[in-house]
């Protein structure tokens, strides 16, 4: 892998929510610019409003494209308009729509390869119909990481929308993401039931789904009782937790987690992280909040990175064949490559 530092993008999220705190206090720490070179997509007007309103030392430099920063700089590519008005705490439609412009402005730029991984600030989530996703949504601390099998349902749709099929496939970007993307060679999973007590989705869906994973090579086990799974600390003993739907995941990551996790797109070729809160328009503005979080959401985009370098390398460059096929006369000839001398037969003892 080049010897160069990864660039990191960085959305600055609902510019009256507390995006720009977290951001600009994560940089407040010099050894953060020895990981990474940041990249805030954002508004150098609304980040120094921000800054001035808290009392954050940290400083940045204005660029105009991303093929323009630094190393060793905080540097702010201008992505929005800069009229946006600041008021803190107060979601508006302004302050979403620059949230939008910025997210856009790198996905632009990383089609264009521009930078290596992409840390998210939070937005509030987009309303309207929920579009069905090949993706897998993990949550991730260092205790535990979760993946959903369904997400944004109401309770009384996630039983229809549970399938074996969807479940395998979910167990098997899991099961890749955890080898290339956490480097664990042969993760073990555990599956959640749906119901506190065994019933016809446990029988009749998970459990095949859990047998199809095993047949393929993956370690599957369960379905498990989430209550007992959680509260006996189960999660310990597995690599990773496959939850059924959202709140099955999300309650018991969060006390697990606290303040320290983090959310990411397993399955896609981009490399996307966000920290595990969103906007908190409660406290915007006040300088109270823990940028824990989002630092911990650029550390799980760098090791990823790394960890995919280091597990695409070898297949970049596979062994070449030991022998090729070619007739003569009608007849198979092998002809050896000129590698004899490495498979030599040991000597006897």
């Amino acid at each position: 892998m080049e010897d160069r530092k990864i660039r990191v993008a960085i959305t600055h999220g609902d510019t009256n929510g507390i995006g720009y705190e977290v951001i600009l206090k994560a940089f407040e720490d010099p050894e953060m610019l020895e990981l990474c070179t940041p990249i805030i997509y954002g508004s150098p007007k609304v980040a120094t409003a921000h800054r001035k309103a808290m009392g954050i030392e940290t400083q940045f430099s204005v660029i105009n494209s991303a093929e323009n920063a630094k190393d060793n700089k905080v540097n702010l590519l201008a992505a929005v308009p800069d009229e946006i008005e600041v008021k803190f705490g107060q979601p508006t439609e302004e302050s979403a729509e620059a949230a939008r412009k910025a997210m856009a402005k790198a996905k632009e730029d990383l089609q264009k390869g521009l930078y290596d991984v992409l840390v998210t600030a939070p937005v509030v989530p987009a309303g309207g119909p929920v579009r069905e996703e090949k993706a897998l949504t993990m949550m991730v601390c260092e205790h535990v990481r979760i993946g959903l099998v369904t997400t944004h349902l109401p309770i009384k749709d996630v039983a229809e929308a549970i399938t074996t099929e969807k479940i395998v496939d979910k167990g098997r970007i899991f099961h890749t993401s955890l080898r290339r993307d956490f480097r664990i060679s042969n993760p073990r999973l555990a599956i959640l039931a749906l119901n506190p007590q065994m019933g016809n989705e446990e029988e009749q869906v998970i459990k095949p789904a859990v047998d199809e994973l095993e047949k393929s090579g993956i370690q599957a086990f369960g379905p498990y009782p989430a209550d007992t799974f959680f509260g006996d600390a189960l999660y310990l003993d597995f690599d990773g937790v496959l939850a059924m739907y959202d709140d099955q995941g999300t309650v018991p990551f969060r006390s697990i987690a606290q303040e320290y996790g983090v959310k990411l797109k397993a399955g896609i070729s981009a490399i996307v992280v966000t920290p595990d809160h969103g906007p908190a328009f409660d406290i915007a503005g006040k300088g109270v909040a823990d940028e824990q979080s989002l630092r911990h959401a650029i550390y799980t985009a760098i090791d990823m990175y790394r960890h995919r370098a280091e597990y695409d390398e070898p297949l970049a460059n596979p062994l070449p064949k030991l022998y090729h096929e070619k007739r003569e006369d009608g007849e198979k000839a092998r002809f050896a490559i000129k590698a004899k001398d490495q498979f030599k037969t040991p000597p006897e003892k």
